[in-house]
């Protein structure tokens, strides 16, 4: 007998007709002898609704209220959940996030947990009832309730399953695992039987929509053993646990990629200490996140010119910053492009495995495509290319390094 915590999102819950066939797949579990904590999203775009309603009535809504308002689209699943589980004759017991005592800081719409008790949770599992647990949400020191932010019931259902010290936490989606990279751009990309926390991580962080990257965080910290599974066809999905010798075998995980991207670069601005904390202090007082940067020697003498991206939804703002300053810093110019693409190799083999950058850049100049940027770590190397090249290069990437399925 183990003990299972399994996530369902909101497509998985998004009826009447797929909350059943949820319910059926819990009581097989339980059926086989293992006891079942299941963590459940709100209906598909019930939580967008939600939050239109509140925008119609106040265009920034207050959070503490915004909380209340958006944590109820779980507790109408968990409830449904509970009522097919118990129309087949097994038992379960519905819990909101404050029920549990899921605890949090007070960072309303973006907490974050802090602590959990799983006695009651526990107790009812000893009962030999399935415990059916709201996710996204929790409850601060003052008892306020809390959201987690977009993606907070992965990271919920990876909590439990560490507080509960649980054999396994199953996430089930839409998708059937992990992928080398997005089968709608690359066909014949191949579903991995496992991946390490970390190369999931890195594919998370960049681009890569399976997974919330704070639930794989906490699933490496706790190590627990995560699981991604289709909702709608049987099989074994993909298990992200920690590195074996065997990830010597294999140089690349996965490809992943992101259009999101945009590129700003400040052209001979002085080359004195200080100028790069003169350029991003308010590009970070603004809240706008920095990705790759890179500093080089300009084309004039005492001069440098510096390049980062952003999130394309920041594009305009950074630019506006920057046009703004630009006299201030002494700069001669500067210069935006929204039109790129961040491709990244991911793999934990990198570390074992020289030639992998060289081979990389070798494949995209065989096909005419230029790269803006690099950027590297130890298990990761990132290119920043032409937004029309991206299709190309994942695919010439993904065949260059045998990803494909057979």
């Amino acid at each position: 007998m183990a003990l299972i915590v399994q996530k369902y999102g909101g497509t998985s819950v998004g009826s009447v007709e797929r909350i059943t066939a949820v319910a059926e797949r819990v009581q097989r579990w339980v059926t086989l002898g293992h006891q079942v904590v299941v963590v459940l999203s709100a209906m598909s775009g019930e939580t967008d609704r939600l939050l239109g309603l509140a925008k119609q009535i106040q265009p920034r809504p207050e959070p503490r209220e915004l909380d209340v308002l958006l944590s109820t689209g779980e507790q109408v699943t968990i409830a449904l959940l509970s009522m097919a589980l118990a129309a087949r004759e097994c038992p379960a017991r519905s819990y909101t996030g404050a029920q549990v005592q899921i605890l949090t800081d007070s960072a309303h719409n973006k907490a974050r947990i802090r602590d959990i008790d799983g006695a009651r949770v526990q107790a009812d599992l000893d009962a030999g009832r399935v415990v059916v647990i709201a996710g996204f949400q929790g409850i601060d020191e003052h008892g306020d309730i809390t959201t987690l932010g977009r993606g907070g019931s992965d990271t919920s259902a990876v909590a439990i399953a560490a507080a509960l010290k649980a054999d396994e936490c199953q996430i089930y989606t839409d998708v059937d695992g992990v992928y080398t990279t997005d089968p709608r751009v690359e066909p014949r990309a191949r579903k991995l039987d496992r991946i390490t926390f970390e190369e999931m991580l890195e594919m998370a962080s960049l681009g890569s929509k399976v997974l919330q990257i704070r639930s794989v965080e906490f699933a490496g910290k706790y190590q627990v053993p995560l699981r991604v599974l289709s909702s709608f066809i049987d099989g074994e999905g993909t298990l992200i646990t920690f590195e074996d010798e065997s990830v010597e075998d294999a140089k690349i995980a996965g490809i992943a990629f992101s259009r999101d991207e945009a590129k700003l670069t400040v052209l001979g601005v002085p080359d004195q200490p200080g100028v790069a904390h003169q350029i991003l202090g308010p590009i970070a007082a603004a809240n706008i996140e920095v990705d790759m940067i890179i500093q080089n020697v300009g084309a004039q003498e005492a001069t440098t010119d510096f390049t980062f991206t952003v999130h394309r939804n920041d594009y305009a703002r950074a630019l506006e910053i920057l046009d703004a300053m630009a006299h201030t810093l002494g700069a001669r110019q500067v210069l935006g492009d929204a039109k790129i693409v961040k491709i990244s190799l991911v793999g934990v083999g990198m570390r074992s495995h020289a030639g992998i950058a060289s081979q990389m850049f070798g494949c995209l100049a065989k096909e005419g495509i230029n790269i803006r940027m690099i950027s590297t770590s130890e298990i990761k190397i990132s290119v920043v290319i032409d937004e029309k090249y991206l299709e190309l290069g994942v695919r010439t990437l993904h065949e260059a390094f045998g990803l494909a399925a057979d």
